[in-house]
């Protein structure tokens, strides 16, 4: 079975013209380049985001935007003229310290900046739709511009909003139980949890949520699965 192309990157004008005109919608994938626990990759966030939106796009239409690789988060100044982002400085790093890898930081207000451009080239090129999801912060960030930029664009804009969130689970962790089962279904050779010699009792550095050692490619599966179906609804919904 051949599946469409759905990458804005691969697609000639004509192809482009033509996904366009059969639906207007633009998939955006929020991802960075961020530690993700010594057993992920440093672009878990993008592979993850990207690989559920190509799979939404060829089965339901639209096109997929090139992920981003970088993103908003909580910063700490040191006195030393250095900084702390994200989980530098969460509960399971101790002592704090800037993670292995970690290239992304933006503030807020330029992440916002960037994405209002990127509606607007949107906008420019043809699309009606957008939606967009990954990083945490890149995500809670979109969804709180929503309201504004559907008016200032004229467009429909969608993203894990209140009433998807509790029945979301997708990337709900940060390189836990969650993120490494779903990296386990799309791309098992990028996920290596030997790295954890005592399994479950094994200490873990920046990562947040169940223990790693927990994951399955079913369940990844599962919840790659039910994503898939409810962001096909509303894309079918939407346009």
């Amino acid at each position: 079975m051949n599946l469409p192309k759905v990458k804005y990157t691969e697609l000639r004008p004509e192809e482009f013209r033509q996904r366009l005109q059969q639906k207007p919608l633009a998939y955006l994938p929020l991802g960075t380049l961020e530690w993700h626990g010594e057993h992920l990759p440093l672009g878990a966030d993008a592979i993850q985001s990207e690989a559920l939106m190509l799979h939404c796009a060829q089965k339901y239409g639209g096109i997929v935007l090139p992920p981003l690789f970088l993103g908003p988060d909580r910063r700490k100044d040191l006195d030393d003229g250095s900084y702390l982002i994200g989980m530098d400085y969460a509960q399971s790093t101790e002592p704090a310290q800037a993670l292995t890898g970690s290239c992304y930081w933006v503030s807020y207000e330029f992440f916002k900046q960037l994405l209002e451009n990127i509606l607007t080239q949107l906008k420019r090129a043809g699309f009606k739709a957008v939606f967009a999801d990954g990083h945490g912060p890149s995500r809670r960030t979109w969804v709180e511009m929503i309201p504004d930029w559907e008016q200032k664009f004229g467009m429909k804009l969608w993203g894990i909003t209140e009433e998807l969130r509790s029945e979301w689970n997708y990337m709900n962790d940060h390189a836990a139980r969650n993120e490494t089962s779903i990296m386990m279904y799309i791309s098992p050779d990028l996920v290596d949890l030997s790295v954890f010699k005592d399994g479950v009792h094994s200490p873990l550095l920046g990562v947040n949520g169940e223990h790693p050692c927990l994951a399955t490619k079913e369940f990844g599966e599962w919840v790659f699965r039910r994503a898939a179906e409810m962001l096909g609804k509303a894309a079918c919904r939407e346009l």
